[in-house]
């Protein structure tokens, strides 16, 4: 069973916005006293977020939710750079 994308796509994405773990935590909803360390453990794949968090992380930097489970690393860049016709 292949490991899932999650944690490299969030690191990825936290650090190209300047966030630390703690403030996007804190930004997406997760109380202070432990945002820090839910966002570690969600990076090093420990644990993984219900799709609510994860919409809420994507909302914060910025990134479809589609981007946190893309394999692949050039398909993820385009992903990322998409912005939806509203």
């Amino acid at each position: 069973m292949s490991k899932s994308p999650f944690a490299k796509r969030l690191k990825e994405a936290r650090t190209k916005a300047k966030y630390t773990q703690e403030k996007l935590g804190i930004e997406a909803g997760i109380d202070e006293g432990s945002a820090s360390a839910r966002m570690n453990q969600y990076e090093k794949g420990v644990h993984a977020p219900d799709f609510g968090m994860v919409k809420s992380l994507a909302t914060v930097l910025k990134v479809p939710t589609a981007y946190f489970f893309c394999e692949e690393d050039d398909l993820a860049e385009i992903i990322s750079n998409y912005q939806p016709n509203n």
